[in-house]
């Protein structure tokens, strides 16, 4: 009886000891499932980058509307939708292209992969990956439309469907893999790089602007000159653009892409390269005004006139030059950088004349020996400090102008040559194969009356025409 009266007593504290320790479990169970703090920084701070690489490749690619605007007011009026044409379509294709093959041949991780090319990820489906993918395609679709602006005005819009598709899925994609892979032969990402810190190309003069700008060059060679352009002997005449106020806003729309171009190429705002970021901004735009402001010294000093076609170039130039030592140089040689690389670009107008290769929208001098200049300067003015912030592997390997020797511009060079080496056997096969089986050029009636009519039926500026019978026009 008083055993059961003990038990009786202690069974009220036993249930509030049961309870609580129930109470306790549960809440510690509970504890064990949500996240901790640095779970959610470490979360945050994801978020962060991904935003970056979203909002910087969406600036990216909306150097596509610059394109078309450049391209578009540098043409004469009867080949206008001809060009947009050809830079709405490059968006497209180099989207499928660069999601099916592309992006695969460029960064793909299966075992295959080697120095030369990567292999796997084709129609890339990585959950984890899919910031970077946009982003990267933004920077495919920039390099082939660079192309069209050397073609324009006689080039078949057929032959231009298959051209894209080759860059865009093989040509500009090997190159991506030589230089930016990990496993690339040349890339500065590579655990051994082959000199110095490999091949610098921080957001591409290399890998986007020379392959756009050589393999424009290999195709207007092929193509020939617009009808006019050169007269007997040593004749040059110049076909100026319908509108120089569009092809004005496509210069600036695509300065303003530039800042989601080289700022972005940081990959990341964390970890310290938001202040990168913040330095390629600055040096990106002091480029295009040292260039554009050279741009306009020349033109009065060489031609007696203050040409704005030559300043839109002169500023694009500066920016291409820019493109690769961006995180590596320091403000001045920026200055210095973007200046060379708009009087280069004028040295190579000038020279296309002399061998009387036809560029209507200077794409070649602009980006070909543009990015050229950005890859060597490099080499030559990228400082132990920048290297050192920029993160390549051997910052004792500095410019040779500042005194850090020979061995970061050889590795510059050789990966030029390269470049141009893939990019002029790659693009000349590819436009000769084009030229000898459907023909790259319009019949010379057809680039009299303009490639609007008679390839898209329509005439961009109905109010002022129709030039000609369209497949639209009364009577047609």
């Amino acid at each position: 009886m008083e055993r059961r009266t003990w038990l009786r007593k202690l069974h009220r504290p036993l249930a509030v000891l049961g309870g609580a320790i129930f109470a306790m479990a549960a809440i510690s169970a509970a504890a064990a499932q949500e996240p901790t703090t640095e779970e959610h920084v470490a979360d945050l701070l994801k978020a962060v980058d991904t935003a970056w690489l979203l909002i910087a490749g969406s600036l990216v690619f909306f150097m596509q509307a610059g394109f078309a605007m450049l391209t578009g007011g540098f043409v004469r009026s009867k080949n206008t939708a001809n060009i947009l044409m050809k830079n709405m379509i490059d968006a497209c294709v180099g989207g499928l292209l660069f999601w099916a093959f592309g992006y695969g041949l460029a960064y793909g991780t299966s075992s295959s992969s080697n120095g030369f090319i990567g292999l796997g990820d084709f129609f890339f489906n990585n959950y984890e990956s899919f910031a970077s993918w946009f982003f990267q395609y933004a920077f495919a679709a920039a390099a082939a439309t660079i192309v069209a602006g050397s073609l324009a005005e006689r080039l078949k819009f057929s032959a231009y469907l298959i051209y894209t598709v080759v860059i865009s899925g093989f040509i500009y994609p090997v190159v991506v893999h030589w230089a930016w892979d990990v496993n690339g032969w040349m890339s500065a990402f590579n655990k051994d790089p082959f000199l110095a810190s490999g091949y610098i190309d921080f957001a591409g003069s290399g890998v986007v602007h020379m392959v756009g700008g050589w393999a424009g060059l290999v195709g207007a060679a092929l193509l020939g000159p617009r009808l006019g352009k050169y007269g007997p002997g040593k004749q040059v005449n110049a076909i100026p653009g319908h509108n120089i106020g569009i092809a004005t806003l496509g210069m600036f729309i695509l300065w303003f892409g530039w800042y989601g171009f080289n700022p972005g190429s940081t990959l990341a705002l964390t970890g310290g390269t938001a202040a990168l970021a913040a330095k390629v901004a600055v040096n990106t735009t002091l480029a295009a005004c040292a260039g554009g402001v050279a741009a306009v010294l020349y033109s009065k000093i060489l031609t007696t006139r203050y040409d704005p076609g030559l300043l839109i170039n002169g500023i694009l130039a500066g920016l291409v030059g820019i493109t690769a030592p961006c995180a590596t140089v320091d403000p001045w040689a920026a200055v210095v950088i973007g200046a060379v690389a708009s009087f280069l670009m004028y040295l190579a107008v000038l020279g296309l004349d002399v061998i009387r290769i036809d560029d209507p929208v200077g794409a070649f001098p602009v980006h070909g020996i543009g990015g050229l200049w950005g890859v060597i300067a490099v080499g030559l003015f990228s400082s132990q400090t920048g290297l050192e912030q920029a993160g390549y592997s051997d910052p004792s390997k500095y410019g040779l102008l500042l005194g850090g020797g020979f061995e970061q511009l050889g590795a510059q060079l050789v990966g030029a040559a390269s470049i141009i080496a893939w990019v002029v056997v790659t693009a000349f096969i590819l436009f000769f194969g084009i030229k000898v089986t459907i023909g790259m050029r319009v019949p010379p009636e057809e680039e009299e009356k303009g490639l609007d009519l008679l390839e898209h039926g329509l005439d961009s500026y109905p109010d002022f025409g129709p030039t000609g019978p369209g497949v639209f026009s009364p009577g047609a």
